[in-house]
């Protein structure tokens, strides 16, 4: 069932005293739901079942079918409704990107693909810490979910976090958190390559700037400027020293430290 409980409707042409009961696959009787309870007609009127047997013990998993007998009109429906009884979390085989560690360059478009594999059909949620930031819509035993490196619509500030991959069926069961697998994401908003420069007065300098930003703002020593391109070509400061090259979008920035020694 979808939920801790099956729920059963009734509704009789005429009034009459219900017994509701619940039968397994071989039609053996399991649990009393009602029993000769007065319906009255042109309504419905609902029963439900939690799950156990007559003497309180949750019923094994497995397929199970209402029975609804009438008193006065003698009769008793058979019905052929499927109550699925499912109380095992789906186990959580595999979680992983394409890259061990990869970087998400976070921006409006931009996501990581987590890709796993569960042992059953079941909703991919993903948690960070204790709290739970997707929840998959496909109910498939092996798919992908995306994350863009938000959380409650947020961006969230560059560092690296690991994400917990838990599954969840169709009748709510979810994975353990100790048995949830672990995805490992760099969230980056802007980076230098390199790091580390050291070259001579007035040498050009060459940055690579990794960032998903269409414009980017940048300073170094007295000189700064805006562009657009992912490759930075600059020249170094005529005066011997170290410096800070900063780059910033939206906030953001990225620093790299340029020495320019003595000719």
């Amino acid at each position: 069932c979808s939920t801790d409980r099956a729920e059963i409707g009734v509704r009789l042409r005429h009034p009459d005293r219900v017994t509701v009961t619940i039968v397994d696959a071989s039609h053996r009787h399991v649990a009393t739901v009602a029993y000769r309870v007065r319906v009255s007609a042109h309504r419905v009127h609902g029963f439900s079942w939690d799950g156990r047997t007559d003497t309180g013990v949750v019923a094994p998993d497995g397929v199970y079918h209402p029975w609804v007998e009438l008193a006065h009109a003698r009769h008793k429906y058979r019905l052929l409704n499927r109550i699925v009884l499912d109380t095992k979390a789906p186990t959580v085989l595999s979680a992983a990107t394409a890259k061990r560690k990869p970087v998400l360059f976070a921006a409006p478009g931009r996501t990581v693909a987590i890709r796993y594999r569960f042992s059953e059909p079941a909703h991919a949620v993903v948690y960070l810490g204790r709290r739970q930031i997707i929840s998959g819509r496909h109910v498939q035993p092996r798919d992908k979910i995306n994350w863009t490196g938000r959380r409650e619509g947020l961006p969230l500030p560059a560092g690296t976090y690991v994400l917990s991959v838990g599954a969840q069926d169709l009748a709510g069961n979810e994975t353990p958190a100790a048995e949830r697998k672990d995805v490992t994401v760099v969230v980056r908003h802007i980076e230098l390559v390199p790091r580390r420069i050291t070259t001579r007065p007035g040498h050009r300098l060459t940055v690579r700037i990794e960032t998903s930003a269409s414009r980017y703002t940048w300073r170094l020593g007295r000189s700064h400027g805006g562009r657009r391109a992912k490759t930075l070509y600059l020249r170094a400061p005529t005066k011997p020293g170290k410096y800070h090259l900063v780059v910033a979008e939206h906030g953001h920035t990225a620093t790299a430290v340029v020495r320019v020694r003595a000719k």
